[in-house]
């Protein structure tokens, strides 16, 4: 898909941890002024599940690409500051913020209060598209073309307005016209967004860290999503053999990590789905957008089966976990063929007919 989620925060917050526990990617070796990418399996139970009943020879799972921006917040007040760019490549933004203690690595302000941090973070995006609004409105206002762009300029002024309330973008109620008159724009603050609140193991098991109450307040009163995770132990859970990770999780009762509900999570801020094809050779996940219909997805798997396409043989999820076999849907009627305006829901598997 080419969608990148940029993870931002404070340095020393647990970033690069982040990064590198969802692509598997080795930062000891990174030059931490630079900004470094990686690909993170985006965990599935119900690949998990064909994948058992096909006993394929190769899997392929939904994947995301993730950037660890390092040095974001710089109390640049949004000038140029050279990790900006970095943001602007990624569709969504993951902030970390610290909550966990450790005398060995003290917080830069040697203090620990998420908020703060949550809030220095979410400033510089402001700052950075405060200053966008205010030059384009200078702009408009001293040019000779002011009244062709009068609607812009009004759209202009209620971002000025939301953003000076230190409110993102993201949450301004706006007409379909309105977005479009703003969308080359690309600001910041109009992404969506995922907080992760980085805890260690203590706080982990309390369910308490510094300033939860009014932290989370905060987040809930910004439509904020966010995750509580400990890096800590995401890092032991990561190290250990699949038995020893299983008792482990049970020991501390995680049903599921942290990291593969931060990947889930990515996933469907960024409004993606998946529908799954299957077989012998190849179980596999394939990324679409939410909303897009039959023919379109046949051709994120070949632009000849969009071109050709005749019909889609759709079975959801549900009933193949339900019946165990495809054959036994089919004999039961759960098995439907499609046309080209179907809209493919989240987890259908699909074979799709095609001519050439």
């Amino acid at each position: 898909m080419g969608l990148t989620c940029g993870i931002i925060g404070l340095p020393g917050v647990g970033k690069s941890t982040v990064f590198s526990l969802l692509t598997g990617e080795d930062t000891n070796s990174y030059k931490r002024k630079d900004a470094n990418l990686g690909i993170a399996r985006v965990p599935d139970e119900r690949l998990d599940f064909l994948v058992e009943l096909y006993k394929p020879r190769k899997v392929v799972y939904a994947q995301m690409d993730f950037t660890d921006i390092p040095g974001l917040a710089s109390s640049s007040g949004g000038k140029a500051n050279p990790f900006l760019q970095h943001v602007r490549g990624s569709e969504l933004l993951i902030q970390v913020v610290r909550a966990f203690e450790d005398e060995t690595y003290p917080h830069i302000y040697e203090s620990i209060d998420p908020l703060r941090d949550y809030d220095e973070t979410k400033m510089e995006l402001i700052f950075s598209d405060l200053d966008l609004v205010e030059k384009r409105i200078q702009r408009i206002e001293s040019g000779k073309k002011k009244k062709e762009n009068l609607e812009e300029l009004q759209v202009l002024f209620k971002c000025k307005e939301r953003l000076e309330e230190e409110l993102p973008i993201a949450g301004l109620d706006l007409t379909s016209e309105e977005e479009r008159l703003i969308s080359g724009f690309d600001f910041l603050t109009a992404r969506p967004m995922i907080v992760v609140i980085n805890v260690d193991e203590s706080q982990f098991r309390q369910q308490e860290y510094p300033g939860k109450e009014e932290f989370e307040e905060r987040l809930n009163a910004d439509q904020m999503h966010y995750i509580v995770i400990s890096a800590q132990i995401e890092s032991e859970i990561n190290a250990l053999e699949e038995g020893d990770r299983m008792v482990f999780m049970e020991d501390l009762r995680i049903e599921e990590s942290g990291i593969s509900r931060l990947a889930k999570a990515a996933y469907a801020r960024l409004g993606l789905i998946s529908f799954f094809t299957v077989g012998e050779d190849e179980v596999k996940a394939w990324t679409i957008t939410d909303g897009l219909d039959a023919r379109r997805a046949a051709g994120k798997i070949h632009s000849d089966i969009e071109r050709g396409f005749i019909r889609a043989e759709v079975t959801s999820f549900s009933h193949i976990a339900a019946e165990g076999l495809m054959s036994k849907c089919k004999e039961k009627g759960l098995t439907r063929l499609e046309g080209k305006d179907y809209i493919v829901k989240d987890g259908d598997i699909i074979t799709f007919r095609f001519n050439v």
